[in-house]
């Protein structure tokens, strides 16, 4: 049987601080780097999205948020 060829990557930036309490988090996890988990995570919000989706309060609170962690001005 062929080797399977890895999907190909794209690189996202996140703060180092978030990286690093990710990192903490993830020790004796299933996960054995942050750029799995946050693979995970996304797929799984991703796969959730064909519910209702957000609300305009639910969209309100996400933006205020990523303000807040500096993602958006």
């Amino acid at each position: 049987m062929a080797p399977t060829a890895a999907p190909s990557t794209r690189t996202v930036r996140i703060p180092e601080e978030l990286a690093k309490r990710l990192e903490s988090r993830l020790e004796g996890s299933a996960f054995d780097s942050v750029d799995g988990f946050v693979a995970f995570v996304l797929g799984r919000l991703l796969e959730e999205a064909g519910g209702p989706g957000f609300s305009e309060e639910d969209e309100r609170v996400l933006k205020e948020r990523l303000r807040s962690l500096g993602y958006i001005d």
